[in-house]
C-alpha cells in the first residue's frame, strides 16, 4: 500500500519551515561577516586587508546562495499562496506593507532566476578543464553570487512577511480552503520604489 501523499496545507507549512531556516541562516551569515568587518576595519570603516575582505565577501555571498537554494525551487508557490491569503484576509488583519513586500520578493526571485540562467550558460561555455576549484569556474560562480547577493538580501529582509501572513491566516476562524491552498497562482504586485538593500552590504 502506497503512503498517503501529504496534503497541500502540510506541504505549504513544511516549505515555510524551510523559509524560516533560510531566514535564520542568512541572518547569521550576515552577522558573522559584519562582525569580522567591524573588527578588521579602520576608524573610517575601510577594511585593513582588502584581499581578505574580498574573500570573506565571496564566502558570504556563496553561503547565502547555498542557504536560499532550499527555498528557491518553491519560492514562487510561497508567493502565490501569500498573495491569495492577502486578498482574502479582512482589512483589519492586514499590514499595509505586505503587498509591497510580496512585490519586492517576486522581483528579486525573477532576478535570481535570470542570474542562475546566465550562470548555467557561462558554465557551459567554459573549457572542459574549467571545473570546480579552477580559477575560471570559481570566478564565474563568484560573479553570479555577488550579483545575486542584493536579491538574496531582499529575501532575507522581507521573507518574514510570508510567515506573518500565514500567522494572520491561522489566527482567524476557518473561512475558505483557498486561504492555504497552493493551487492558485496570482502574481504579486510589482514593487514600487523599493529601498535598496545594498545598505546592508
Amino acid at each position: 500500500m502506497s503512503p498517503t501523499a501529504p496534503a497541500p496545507d502540510e506541504i505549504h507549512r513544511e516549505r515555510l519551515h524551510q523559509l524560516a531556516a533560510f531566514l535564520r541562516e542568512s541572518e547569521q551569515i550576515l552577522a558573522d561577516f559584519d562582525a569580522w568587518r567591524e573588527e578588521h576595519s579602520d576608524l573610517d570603516g575601510w577594511p585593513l586587508d582588502d584581499d581578505e575582505h574580498g574573500r570573506r565577501a565571496v564566502k558570504r555571498d556563496a553561503d547565502t546562495w547555498r542557504s536560499f537554494n532550499r527555498v528557491r525551487s518553491f519560492a514562487k508557490d510561497l508567493l502565490a499562496t501569500a498573495e491569495v491569503q492577502v486578498q482574502q484576509l479582512n482589512a483589519s488583519h492586514l499590514q499595509s506593507r505586505w503587498p509591497w513586500q510580496l512585490g519586492v520578493l517576486d522581483d528579486a526571485l525573477t532576478q535570481l532566476g535570470t542570474l542562475q540562467q546566465q550562470w548555467l550558460e557561462a558554465r557551459d561555455a567554459l573549457p572542459p578543464t574549467a571545473r570546480p576549484g579552477s580559477f575560471a569556474y570559481d570566478d564565474a560562480l563568484a560573479e553570479r553570487n555577488e550579483e545575486a547577493w542584493s536579491y538574496l538580501d531582499d529575501w532575507a529582509t522581507h521573507g518574514h512577511a510570508l510567515l506573518e501572513i500565514q500567522s494572520a491566516v491561522q489566527e482567524l476562524p476557518p473561512r475558505s480552503p483557498a486561504l492555504t491552498s497552493t493551487t492558485t497562482h496570482a502574481r504579486p504586485v510589482a514593487p514600487v520604489a523599493a529601498p535598496s538593500s545594498m545598505a546592508r552590504r
